[in-house]
């Protein structure tokens, strides 16, 4: 068995991470596509209240991620890893193409940003079940000692994502004109969804079982009832609370403010054209990027815990500075673009030192038999609830102060918070036996 696994390493990562990247970009590309959604779905007569909506619709996805993930995770492990996530890519994909179809607010009223919020929800409800199985999946496929860097591939698809989710808005875009982009062109990046799925659900049906999990149903040892044994006993809401207040949510505050945050205040404060702003993130992320797999990889070598944890605390000194630097980058209609690029990929760097190592922490923080219900549920309420709304309340913050750099007070105290719990309570999880711990035995 051994050596059946080993070949397969490549292509369990690559099914999985190219599978993720697909649900990563359909959510993402509604983000990005914010300004361009308001007037097609919401009265045009008071913008700010229709970008404030907008995004409102937006963090819904986010807040239906916690149910996604009990649903998903709960069939993760009694049933397997594999059918779990290929059952969320199949729904993502489906949602977000109906979304490209849908009757705008001057056709049907009210009617229409119902519908969106309705398959946002939907939206979230499958991401909420894809993370967690596509980051075990690899987990329990990876060499001990390996994890970090393994799962850091993972921990890459959701800035891929939003990588691809820009390069084809901007391709859209260029293509069409801006007048047809605006008027109908917004709804080609929803539509390419369905080819997207077709490859990914071509790609993953090929894939077998985690081998861990194959072990674990074959020695009788998965849970019967993952939702009871996640939630019905004090340990494990101790090791759930130590994992969303001291790793999950300031990793997800840092997340959002340094990648979509930071697009939308390009976009709204700075008044930085869209093409441009859009241009700025995305070589931000390409040069950040990298850093994912450098960070996963330390890891494995000085720990999970050290890295967030130092990334939580620069993020609490660097966040304020940069985007001021950012302000000074972009005086009216003299945008610095290297400058500015610069800027965002500082940021993406924070990210990836607060994202990188937390796959393989919250995969060894929890039981086998319980796991993917079990971490789903702090990563997914912390993304979904403290980073899905963090460019709405930033945005709420700036509107109603006045100050354009009130709204990074929020992702700047979550991170701090997240800094003080993480030194006190957070267990380093770096060395834990996946086998020795599920199954009793070292390897397949």
């Amino acid at each position: 068995m051994a050596n059946d696994r080993a070949p397969s390493l490549p292509l369990v990562i690559a099914s999985s991470a190219a599978g993720t990247v697909i649900e990563w970009y359909d959510f993402y590309i509604f983000g990005t596509l914010t300004v361009f959604l308001t007037p097609h779905f919401f009265p045009k007569e008071n913008p700010t209240a229709g970008l404030l909506s907008t995004l409102a619709v937006f963090a819904s996805g986010f807040a239906a991620r916690p149910f996604g993930a009990l649903v998903f995770g709960r069939i993760g492990d009694l049933v397997g890893r594999k059918y779990a996530f290929l059952l969320t890519l199949l729904i993502m994909g489906a949602s977000t193409f109906a979304i490209g179809l849908l009757p705008t607010y001057a056709q049907v009223g009210i009617l229409a940003p119902a519908l969106l919020t309705a398959l946002r929800l939907i939206q979230g409800l499958a991401l909420g079940g894809e993370y967690g199985g596509a980051a075990i999946y690899v987990a329990e496929h990876a060499p001990e000692g390996q994890r970090g860097l393994f799962t850091s591939f993972i921990q890459t698809t959701a800035t891929i994502g939003l990588f691809a989710a820009l390069g084809v808005i901007l391709l859209t875009r260029q293509s069409l004109g801006d007048d047809a982009f605006r008027a109908w062109g917004w709804r080609v990046p929803f539509l390419l969804s369905a080819f997207l799925m077709g490859l990914s659900v071509y790609i993953r049906v090929r894939l077998k079982e985690s081998p861990l999990f194959t072990a674990m149903r074959e020695s009788g040892k998965t849970s019967k009832a993952p939702l009871t044994e996640s939630f019905g006993n004090a340990r494990n809401w101790r090791v759930i609370a130590v994992a969303f207040f001291g790793a999950a949510a300031g990793q997800a505050a840092i997340w959002y403010t340094g990648q979509f945050y930071a697009l939308l205040f390009l976009q709204t404060i700075l008044k930085v054209d869209y093409a441009i702003a859009y241009q700025i993130v995305a070589m931000g992320l390409l040069l950040g990027t990298p850093f994912f797999i450098v960070f996963g990889a330390l890891s494995d070598r000085i720990g999970r815990k050290p890295i967030m944890m130092a990334g939580n605390l620069l993020a609490v000194l660097t966040v304020y500075p940069i985007f001021r630097l950012m302000t000074a980058l972009a005086p009216a209609g003299a945008p610095n673009i290297v400058g500015l690029t610069l800027c965002v990929a500082a940021l993406v760097i924070l990210v990836t030192m607060v994202y990188a190592p937390i796959a393989a922490y919250l995969v060894e923080a929890f039981p086998a038999r319980i796991r993917y219900t079990s971490l789903s549920l702090p990563y997914h309420v912390a993304n979904g609830y403290i980073g899905g709304f963090t460019p709405l309340i930033a945005t709420a913050l700036v509107a109603r102060t006045g100050n354009n750099y009130a709204g990074l007070w929020w992702p700047i105290g979550i991170a701090a918070m997240t800094f003080v719990v993480g030194m006190v309570a957070l267990r380093d999880t770096r060395g834990l036996n996946l086998w020795q711990e599920a199954v009793g035995r070292d390897g397949p």
